[in-house]
């Protein structure tokens, strides 16, 4: 790079009522972990569905944690064990698409675990650091940069006839109706 370190972005899928909250334990407990991760909260890790973490490196993350609630203590009960029936498909298909295999973890943490939260991010920031940054998206497609367009570089959509605020047809307008909010 231009004399700077690569510093990787990884977003985290955690669970609500597990993993975010161990996260919050570290926080409060003020242990230290690179700032590195972004943090999507899902009510359990069950809910990720892969295209979520594909969908991730398509838009520039350089790694992806899927952290759930150890299996058997699931608040749904069986959500992490859909994880955990999910992985082995999501690695081969990371795989097939030449993504090293260090670039996803999936890692159980309880919600009295924020110590291991911090070993977790810190060893994936480690392993992530050797690879470099993710050339997915960015080599590929150059013009889309190291991100996908954010809300304010998005086109904006049409507005659909009859919502709330959309404008009323001209024909409708120029026969003599109202257009309405």
């Amino acid at each position: 790079m231009t004399g700077e370190e690569f510093e990787p972005k990884i977003l985290g899928f955690f669970c609500n009522w597990c993993s975010y909250a161990g996260a919050d334990l570290a926080g409060v407990s003020r242990l230290k972990y690179p700032a590195n991760l972004r943090i999507v909260r899902v009510m359990c890790s069950g809910r990720v569905e892969p295209t979520m973490v594909l969908k991730a490196f398509a838009c520039g993350a350089d790694g992806v944690l899927v952290a759930g609630c150890h299996p058997g203590d699931c608040h749904y009960q069986q959500g992490n064990y859909k994880t955990l029936r999910r992985v082995p498909l999501l690695e081969r298909t990371l795989a097939q698409f030449g993504i090293h295999p260090a670039r996803f973890r999936l890692a159980w943490i309880s919600a009295n675990e924020g110590q291991k939260l911090v070993q977790v991010v810190t060893e994936m920031v480690d392993e992530i650091k050797k690879l470099g940054p993710f050339p997915g998206t960015r080599s590929r497609f150059p013009e889309l940069g190291a991100a996908a367009p954010g809300p304010a570089e998005r086109p904006a959509a049409a507005p659909v006839p009859g919502e709330r605020g959309a404008a009323a047809p001209a024909a409708t307008v120029a026969a003599g109706g109202e257009a309405h909010d």
